[in-house]
């Protein structure tokens, strides 16, 4: 009949056990001298050896001719008690005789003298799921059993036993075993199984076995039973973790950024039965895998759970920061917690994923703190921020031409054409130093913002002269179905009104204040009626991060720059008024007469 590996391989003798040194040099320390107690208590996960340890000791206690502590595993009484036939050594389970009645009658019984080796040895497994009144019954015999008597109590959990039990006994905690450990164990056992195990499928079966032994065994013997070499993709295939590649696909998504991949394939795996709370709960565990990789790359193997190969590991962790990873499993961390109590699981785990994607969804500090970080490493890598916001100034213009915005200076094609004609001294040319865009995108990764723009931007090319250079005129004039008109001067006052006057100035602020203020300046219209600016805000919100000294002070300066005369800066909650189309007409007439190659009839 065939026995599993976990009980054929079990340990015989305190030599054998593995991991555990701390504790079988001790017992065995005390079997040797005749010093051992009437009562222990074994504590631990599963798996470490706490039952195992249990029978030896049993054994040595009762053996005719020891070994350094050892039982001989040869005399009548090693052999009885091997075999089951000596009923001296009894094994319980507390988890079905947790009752008082059972435990009096294991009290009772307890008196007798062995009736085939030295010492009676209870050993009770479970032991924190006695019952109250059981603990009670139990204590008495504690304090004081008989000379033939040994108790030794085995638990998962330490907590649940009382103080006054733990206080009568000797504690031996039993810590998980190494992965290492594990697999140089585990390597042994197949051969001498003539198992087929690789290096690779052992350190993989080690990291899954989670510190317990007999699991890691399991394990192996289930992964055996499918025939052929074991290594670690047999490993994955048989015990069913080849959903983990997926897991890792999904990641590799998320840290390219690419939130529709993500969401498609997150469709996949739940019209496939795969719950998202189990999605949510391996990234969760990848993530963990990957940020202890980044951040202990030596001794962090042994706290790796053991779902993903090396190469894996490294090919997802290479090139990313450990902030990423971090955000990563603090989000994944909240989310998981919040399924409990969703309506809708499904569009919560989107949500997290698009939150993953894109840091900038989740509208905290850690979202500012990765875009500052990747514009780090942008610059590093020598990307010519320049020129993006060079090629995001000519698109913006040439948006503003298609779009028929008239607060966008047209540039039309040059052919030979008459000298410029000399601007006035107070009223700068539009082509002088053109506005920076808000937010140019990045070249790495698109759709980013930057938004470190300097306060006081320098000039584009510092040394250019201050007169605009030479324009000619297009092919074709502009004109328009409207009576002629004389043009003002250049140094006229803007027109007033909430329209294209408020929009060029608006821009031309953006480039000179934070992008904490730049959002808010959007949601706002303004009007300039003599001396005064009117800027008017949708909410008390909006009033009040926009009225301060910074945005007065630049509102203003841009402001008495167009109009040319001092001005003064007033905030209000409401709605601007709309331009009236004498207002509209009176801006495009003032529009024209800044080019000597447009003519508007």
């Amino acid at each position: 009949m065939y026995q599993a590996l976990y009980r054929k391989w079990r340990p015989k003798v305190f030599s054998d056990v593995i991991g555990q040194e701390h504790i079988t040099e001790t017992l065995k320390k005390q079997v040797a001298e005749g010093r051992t107690s009437h009562a222990y208590l074994f504590t631990g996960t599963r798996g470490t050896g706490k039952t195992t340890c249990a029978k030896i000791l049993a054994k040595a206690v009762n053996c005719e001719h020891p070994v350094n502590g050892d039982p001989c595993c040869q005399c009548p009484s090693c052999i009885g008690l091997e075999s089951g036939s000596f009923l001296d050594v009894l094994e319980l389970d507390a988890a079905s005789n947790n009752g008082v009645d059972q435990v009096r009658a294991l009290r009772d019984e307890a008196i007798y003298a062995p009736a085939n080796v030295k010492k009676r040895v209870y050993i009770v497994d479970e032991v924190h799921m006695l019952s109250t009144a059981a603990f009670n019954a139990l204590l008495k015999i504690l304090e004081e059993p008989p000379a033939h008597l040994m108790f030794i109590l085995a638990t998962t959990e330490l907590h649940k036993v009382p103080a006054t039990i733990l206080s009568r006994c000797q504690r031996y905690s039993f810590k998980r075993i190494l992965p290492k450990d594990i697999a140089r164990r585990l390597t042994y056992v197949a051969q001498q199984e003539q198992i087929d195990l690789t290096p690779d499928g052992a350190e993989l079966l080690s990291r899954l076995a989670d510190g317990a032994l007999r699991d890691g065994l399991s394990l192996l013997d289930q992964c055996a039973a499918a025939g052929g070499t074991v290594d670690s993709r047999a490993v994955l295939e048989v015990l069913g973790l080849a959903g983990n590649l997926q897991t890792a696909q999904l990641m590799r998504d998320i840290l390219d950024r690419n939130a529709q991949a993500a969401l498609l394939l997150l469709n996949e795996l739940y019209t496939g039965g795969k719950d998202v709370g189990a999605v949510l709960g391996e990234l969760s565990t990848l993530t963990r895998d990957l940020l202890l990789r980044k951040t202990a790359p030596e001794g962090g193997a042994a706290l790796l759970s053991g779902g993903f190969d090396s190469a894996t590991l490294d090919k997802l962790g290479s090139g990313v920061p450990a902030n990423r990873f971090l955000f990563l499993a603090s989000t994944l961390q909240k989310a998981a917690g919040d399924l409990y109590y969703s309506a809708d699981r499904r569009t919560d785990a989107e949500l997290c994923l698009l939150r993953l994607c894109d840091e900038s969804l989740c509208g905290d500090l850690t979202a500012l703190e990765n875009r500052i970080t990747r514009l780090e490493n942008a610059v590093d890598r020598g990307v010519e921020i320049r020129s993006a916001v060079t090629r995001s100034v000519s698109a913006a213009r040439d948006a503003a031409v298609l779009s028929g915005n008239a607060a966008e200076p047209l540039f039309p094609a040059k052919k030979e054409a008459p000298a410029p004609r000399s601007a006035p001294a107070d009223d700068p040319p539009p082509w002088d130093e053109p506005p920076l865009p808000e937010e140019p995108p990045m070249r790495e990764e698109p759709g980013e913002r930057v938004f470190d723009i300097p306060a006081n931007p320098a000039p584009a090319h510092p040394a250019a002269p201050k007169t605009p250079p030479a324009q000619s005129a297009p092919p074709h004039r502009q004109t328009a179905a409207v009576p002629a008109a004389p043009k003002p001067q250049a140094t006229a006052a803007p027109v007033t009104g909430s329209g294209n006057w408020w929009r060029s100035l608006a821009e031309n602020c953006k480039g000179r204040l934070p992008p904490m203020y730049r959002a808010f300046l959007e949601l706002c219209g303004g009007t300039l009626e003599g001396d005064q600016v009117t800027v008017f805000a949708p909410d008390e919100i909006t009033l009040n991060r926009l009225d301060n000294d910074r945005v007065r002070g630049v509102l203003s300066a841009e402001a008495e720059k167009s109009s040319g005369q001092p001005v003064r800066v007033l905030f209000r909650v409401g709605e601007a008024p709309k331009a009236s189309p004498q207002e509209n007409l009176k801006s495009l007439l003032e529009f024209g007469s800044r080019f000597d190659n447009i003519e508007i009839k």
